[in-house]
């Protein structure tokens, strides 16, 4: 076995315990006349067969790797496939019970795949885009923000001396390079940010600043602050067009969230313990819960 081959295997599982081979000869059927790109003892590999293992191993390929040189990397992945998969079936590896219990639960997985793509499909209507849109919008009001730098100091007597400094004329963000503790930014710049993403001290202070003003020295748990406010503004949600994919992504996922706790509070489920009696509820989680899909939300700065 080359080294080439191990690495393709290992990037995909195996290709689904080789119950891929199945899978992608009847996609390869499902396709009208498909372009041939390849023929193994006979057996055709077409553009179809590519696309489908390409959104299976795509995500793990290198990014360095484009265009055609993408596309024959994955027809010798489907190549070196078929040869593997004709041999195993030779030596009966496909007939073993471990084998039966993979391709069982790749059935079952591409199953619920294609369920979930079909219930996020008849979902993802733009009236729907719009409507968790216009929530979204709705949850997150004008809001003002502002652009400062911060020379942070451990006590008030320093803050007062980086005070002078600056009132006297010298350059804001030089001295916060010069004297800051807070190493985190260039010349103390904090970029923007809303009143709510600093702590309360700290905002009640920025916030009354205008625009090319300096604060005095403003305690925090952190320590002894002098802000300057450089720029101020409104921030208002993102238009519908900025945010339609997200909105999309978020009406297809909550689509698929609520049909799978319908289809468990219509089942019967029981769980068991480590000794194998059983218990009364699921452990974790409630039954059909898991990750909830993010709302549409503005980029952050």
């Amino acid at each position: 076995m080359t080294r080439q081959f191990r690495a393709r295997l290992r990037s995909t599982a195996a290709a689904l315990a080789l119950g891929a081979g199945a899978v992608l000869a009847f996609a390869g059927a499902a396709s009208a006349d498909p372009k041939v790109l390849a023929t193994v003892d006979g057996q055709p590999i077409t553009e179809a067969d590519i696309a489908l293992a390409m959104s299976d191993i795509g995500p793990g390929l290198p990014q360095k790797l484009e265009g055609a040189a993408r596309q024959k990397y994955v027809l010798d992945y489907l190549i070196d496939l078929k040869l593997a998969a004709k041999k195993a079936q030779a030596q009966k590896l496909d007939q073993t019970p471990d084998y039966a219990k993979k391709l069982a639960y790749y059935r079952d997985k591409l199953a619920m795949e294609e369920l979930l793509g079909s219930v996020a499909k008849a979902a993802t209507t733009e009236e729907a885009e719009r409507k968790a849109y216009d929530e979204a919008a709705k949850a997150e009001p004008p809001q003002e923000e502002i652009h400062a730098r911060h020379i942070l100091l451990p006590t008030e007597d320093d803050a007062k001396k980086a005070l002078a400094r600056v009132k006297g004329g010298e350059d804001f963000a030089k001295v916060a390079n010069e004297m800051s503790k807070d190493t985190g930014g260039d010349g103390g710049d904090l970029g923007w940010f809303t009143k709510d993403r600093m702590v309360p001290e700290f905002s009640e202070a920025a916030f009354k600043l205008k625009k090319g003003e300096i604060s005095d020295p403003v305690k925090t748990q952190f320590g002894w602050h002098i802000i300057q406010v450089e720029d101020t503004r409104t921030k208002s949600f993102p238009p519908f067009e900025q945010l339609k994919d997200q909105a999309a992504r978020y009406v297809a996922q909550k689509a698929e969230s609520e049909e799978i706790a319908t289809l468990h509070a219509a089942a019967k489920i029981q769980y068991f313990d480590a000794d194998g009696k059983p218990v009364a509820d699921a452990p974790g989680a409630p039954a059909g819960a898991g990750p909830q899909p993010a709302a549409p939300a503005a980029p952050k700065n």
